[in-house]
């Protein structure tokens, strides 16, 4: 072998072994989902199947909880894969197909409008009926006496009358034993998405519902309400709970399903809508009327009744007339027996 032949063979074997001494160049044929942030490409989201299936709006409400909240797509498009659509719920939603009313888009006159006087609201005596009997006395009594101390301390610590809370929970939910049987999920799927008038409120509902089931850690499909979303002893739609439901038993969690957390919550709720202690909420009226007053129609005509601002903040947890005075009524009269009885 010559000498020129030798040197390049020896050259040779020298780049072959620095090539196998150093560390060969991996090329990842999947990016990590680390490094960018989101989900990768190639992971394959399972498409929604079912009722709910191929509507724009699901799409758009979809991506809405996943770009703006951070939310999985395959873990949404599952649940409403599983969700029913529940026409016991459509029967029950007012005019679910007539479209909702255009917003006002004009100028704001600067003139005060004058309310109109006060029309009778009808059917008060039927209405009273539901909640004014011996029963519901009686069982908000027993429920004041289990929770005497969790109302004393709601009253205290957000300065709220105890027996407006405690009618508030008689009238809602008859102390608890009527939180409702309704799948809460298809409840207000079944409102955001096969309904007109009201759609644009139950989707903003729906979105608070899965951001509060997040935050509490509860299973979405296994919340049972009312047929239109309100929840526990308080009835508390997604919105309110999120914003105004308290812990105030302590544990760690907000479970408008217990009493006491129930009762603070109610309370918290009152005192956020203004509630002014001890001060008016009605008062029957005859003859010369100088005060802010509503009309209730009964079977033996109208009963004039004198309102405060209290009043006004029952109206904001419901805004029907018959409503707030089912609860002032019901509580006052509550509260008289179970002073009674003490």
């Amino acid at each position: 072998m010559t000498s020129t032949y030798r040197r390049f063979f020896v050259l040779f074997l020298l780049l072959l072994l620095a090539g196998c001494a150093s560390e060969p160049v991996i090329h990842p044929s999947k990016p990590n989902p680390t490094d960018i942030g989101r989900v990768p490409d190639y992971i394959e989201v399972r498409p929604i199947v079912g009722i709910y299936a191929n509507q724009p709006a699901v799409t758009v409400f979809v991506q809405h909880m996943v770009h703006d909240y951070g939310f999985s797509e395959d873990y949404l498009n599952s649940l409403f894969s599983q969700a029913n659509k529940l026409d016991s719920v459509l029967r029950l939603e007012v005019d679910p197909q007539v479209p909702p009313k255009p917003k006002y888009q004009g100028a704001v006159s600067p003139v005060p409008v004058v309310p109109p006087k006060p029309k009778p609201t009808l059917g008060w005596s039927s209405y009273r009926k539901q909640f004014m009997d011996d029963a519901h006395i009686n069982n908000g009594v027993n429920f004041w006496r289990a929770n005497a101390e969790a109302l004393q301390r709601a009253s205290a610590t957000y300065h709220v009358d105890p027996e407006y809370i405690v009618g508030i929970i008689g009238v809602e939910t008859y102390f608890g034993r009527n939180v409702g049987k309704t799948n809460t999920f298809d409840a207000l799927s079944t409102l955001s998405f096969f309904t007109l008038r009201r759609a644009e409120y139950f989707t903003k509902e729906l979105e608070n519902f899965l951001l509060m089931a997040k935050e509490e850690n509860y299973e979405p499909r296994k919340v049972i309400g009312s047929w239109a979303g309100a929840l526990g002893l308080g009835q508390f739609m997604p919105k309110s709970f999120r914003k105004l439901a308290v812990d105030f038993n302590g544990d760690g969690k907000r479970d408008l399903w217990n009493s006491e957390d129930a009762i603070g919550s109610v309370a918290h709720y009152f005192s956020n809508s203004g509630w002014k202690f001890n001060q008016l909420v009605a008062t029957p009226i005859n003859g010369d009327i100088d005060a802010e007053y509503i009309i209730l129609g009964t079977d033996n005509g109208n009963d004039f009744w004198a309102v405060g601002d209290n009043f006004k903040t029952i109206k904001k947890y419901n805004s029907s007339n018959k409503y707030a005075m089912a609860v002032h009524q019901l509580g006052q009269s509550i509260k008289q027996r179970y002073l009674s009885m003490k």
